[in-house]
C-alpha cells in the first residue's frame, strides 16, 4: 500500500524490529516470543538447579559429614565446591542469588508469553542483572577449574543457562538501541556499532557455540588426566 506524502508511516517498535531478518543470508535472530521461551525454560532450569544447590548446601551445613547427591567422583564433587570460600562469595550461599535471580527471569518469560509489554527500564534492569550474572558465573568457572579443582553438576546447569540468557537479552537490547525511528529511545549507537550489532544478530548461533566450546575445552583440558583414566 502506498502512503501519501502527508500520511505518516507507523514506526516499527523494538519488538517488531527484533523479529525482522538479521542478515541477507536469511538467518534470523530469535523473535521476541523465542526470547520469552528462552527466559522461561532457561530460567526454570536455573531456578531448579539453584534450589537443589541451596537444599544441598543447608544439608551440608546441618551435617558436615553429609555427602551431596552430586558428589560422584573426585572431579564431579559438589561437596568440594560447597565447602569452599567461593561458595559464599557475599557472605551467604551463592544458590540464594540464583533462586532470586532466576525467579525474575521465569516471571519475565511468562509475562512476555502472556502478551505483556515490558517497559524499557525493565529491560535495562534485566540487562544489568544478566551482565552481573555472567561475570559472576565466569569467576565461578575459573575458581572451580583453577582454584578448587572440582566441578559441580548443578552449578554447570546454571553456567549452561546463564550464558545464552545473557547473550540473547544483550542482543535484544542492543537491537532496540539501534532503532533510528523509535521515539522512546534517547540513546543512539554510532553507525559502526550498529553494524556490529547487526553482524552479531546474523551470527548469533556461531558466537554462542564458540563461547560454549571454549568453556568446554577449558574443562576438558583442566581435568584431562582424570578423563583419560575413564577410557583406559
Amino acid at each position: 500500500m502506498l502512503h501519501s506524502p502527508t500520511e505518516a508511516v507507523p514506526a516499527a517498535s523494538p519488538a517488531e524490529h527484533w523479529t525482522q531478518p538479521s542478515g541477507s543470508n536469511g538467518r534470523e535472530a530469535p523473535s521476541e516470543r523465542g526470547l520469552a521461551w528462552l527466559l522461561l525454560i532457561g530460567g526454570l532450569l536455573g531456578l531448579v538447579a539453584s534450589f537443589v544447590l541451596a537444599v544441598e548446601k543447608y544439608a551440608l551445613l546441618a551435617d558436615p559429614s553429609y555427602v551431596p547427591t552430586c558428589s560422584l567422583n573426585p572431579v564431579l564433587s559438589c561437596g568440594s565446591i560447597m565447602s569452599s570460600a567461593q561458595a559464599e562469595a557475599f557472605g551467604f550461599p551463592n544458590p540464594l542469588l540464583g533462586v532470586a535471580g532466576f525467579a525474575v527471569v521465569v516471571s519475565t518469560g511468562g509475562a512476555l508469553l502472556a502478551g505483556a509489554r515490558v517497559a524499557g527500564w525493565f529491560w535495562g534492569g534485566l540487562q544489568i542483572g544478566a551482565t552481573l550474572a555472567v561475570i559472576f558465573v565466569h569467576w565461578l568457572i575459573f575458581s572451580s577449574l583453577y582454584r578448587i579443582g572440582a566441578l559441580c553438576p548443578y552449578c554447570m546447569v546454571v553456567w549452561a543457562v546463564t550464558v545464552p540468557l545473557f547473550w540473547y537479552v544483550t542482543l535484544r537490547n542492543a537491537t532496540a538501541l539501534t532503532l533510528r525511528n523509535a521515539t522512546a529511545l534517547t540513546l543512539r549507537l554510532p553507525p559502526w556499532l550498529a553494524r556490529a550489532v547487526a553482524l552479531a544478530r546474523a551470527r548469533h548461533g556461531v558466537v554462542l557455540t564458540v563461547w560454549v566450546l571454549i568453556i568446554t575445552a577449558a574443562i576438558l583440558e583442566r581435568f584431562w588426566l582424570y578423563w583419560s583414566t575413564l577410557v583406559d
